[in-house]
């Protein structure tokens, strides 16, 4: 297989394409950028710092990959965005690299699907099958989990932590951790019950399904202390792999707020 490379584009030298890569019209590719086998880049598309990007993604036009970050402390330094495989990138993506201070990365898993305008932000840690829906924007240092939605317009707010398989509702304001198999809207955000929906279509089975919200009513009850409920819940369903999750994602970092019902469940 060979590299396709419009000749509008403009490839710089030190840019590695892997073999199967297009390039097409108006396209802009770093000195530093390398792309995986297989990826087509559409038009007017711009990659540039240390952008890493794996094989079989598609990335259309007028996606911008690997800009500076939204960081007033940034000052040039050499810093990542290493993006997955098989990522659908749409019009007007934008993906930052790190800022100073962290890991030095920004990680974007494989298979995810990123809608018009939608953005990660710097240090971001993103999993795998993520859906970041139309104008969804991930503040820095924010860690999504595997199978996550973010619906269009939602926002979530820096270093908040998103578990796996949980739900944004469209226009969500997101300010605090979200457990894993939860669903939560509004303005601010809470939880409005587990991600159902969600869990079906990955085919979580009935007898979980059942597990994870009868821990559910029991985890957000009205009686005794959280970490009461924590302790009982973990009692009551400790030999279920997917209510284990959301206890270790709780204990994982007690000093995040986290995102709770706004009325009785």
């Amino acid at each position: 297989m060979s590299v396709e490379v419009h000749p509008t584009a403009l490839v710089a030298k030190g840019a590695e394409l892997a073999d199967g890569v297009s390039v097409g019209p108006y396209c802009i590719i770093g000195e530093r950028v390398k792309i995986g086998a297989g990826t087509q880049v559409l038009a007017h598309v711009v990659i540039e710092n240390r952008t890493t990007i794996g094989t079989g993604c598609s990335i259309r036009n007028f996606a911008n990959l690997g800009g500076p970050p939204h960081h007033t402390g940034y000052q040039g330094e050499p810093t990542e965005l290493i993006i997955g495989d098989r990522n659908k990138i749409w019009e007007h993506v934008t993906m930052h690299i790190a800022a100073p201070g962290g890991d030095g990365v920004t990680r974007v898993g494989n298979d995810g699907f990123y809608m018009a305008t939608s953005h990660v932000g710097h240090d971001c840690i993103v999993g795998d099958n993520v859906v970041l829906a139309h104008s969804a924007t991930l503040g820095g240092h924010v860690h999504v989990g595997d199978f996550v939605t973010v619906s269009g317009l939602a926002a979530v707010h820096q270093y908040c932590r998103i578990g796996r398989y949980s739900f944004i509702g469209g226009l969500a304001a997101v300010t605090k951790d979200v457990i894993p198999y939860g669903m939560v809207w509004g303005n601010h955000a809470h939880l409005e019950g587990l991600n159902l929906v969600g869990l079906k279509r990955r085919d979580f089975g009935r007898e979980t399904i059942g597990e994870l919200r009868s821990a559910y009513r029991l985890l957000f009850a009205e009686e005794g202390t959280f970490q009461e409920r924590i302790e009982d819940t973990e009692t009551a369903f400790g030999k279920s792999a997917p209510v284990m999750e959301i206890i270790d994602f709780i204990r994982a970092d007690a000093s995040r707020p986290l995102c709770q019902p706004a009325r009785e469940i």
